[in-house]
């Protein structure tokens, strides 16, 4: 599966659970909220601030992983 910004929080956790551990050490300990499951990893991200160069700093991350 080909990570990308785009997806969204609850697809990605079911079909890679393991990239939960990289998004809680990015400061997203929001996993669990049913809102933060419906947005997409770029949409989390900039709800925490996150620049887009940290937005694809973790995505690279999540497909290294």
């Amino acid at each position: 599966m080909k990570i990308t910004k785009k997806i969204k929080m609850s697809k990605l956790l079911e079909e890679k659970p393991e990239a939960a551990e990289i998004l809680f050490e990015a400061g997203m300990g929001c996993l669990g909220c049913p809102m933060a499951m419906q947005e997409t990893i770029e949409e989390g991200c900039k709800a925490h601030g996150m620049s887009d160069e940290e937005i694809d700093e973790i995505v690279k991350r999540l497909n290294k992983k």
